[in-house]
């Protein structure tokens, strides 16, 4: 069962990922928000793993990046992958990450 931390964790990682996706097709955050119908503020909230996602919101976010939910999902909760976000987490001050 995943704790709170883990739950953060796979957050943060999604956030990364769209973000690592984003840049990967040269899109700004003001670009890929018109193209995906979202607010510029929640497309930095969910790169920074500070929004909690909608399901409607994530599909709109994988259309506009041409790719499946699997695939954009890919590798967010792997146990390694987790630990790796939860020590950078304990490593950065709140208002850093």
């Amino acid at each position: 069962m995943k704790t709170e931390g883990d739950i953060a964790a796979i957050r943060y990682n999604l956030g990364s990922r769209i973000k690592v996706l984003r840049e990967g097709q040269n899109l700004s955050q003001y670009t890929f928000a018109r193209m995906t119908e979202l607010d510029r503020t929640y497309i930095i909230g969910v790169e920074k793993g500070r929004r909690n996602i909608s399901i409607d919101n994530l599909c709109k976010i994988s259309l506009g990046l041409g790719i499946s939910l699997s695939e954009l999902c890919d590798g967010i909760d792997d146990p390694a992958s987790i630990a790796s976000r939860l020590k950078l987490m304990e490593d950065t001050p709140p208002e850093e990450r």
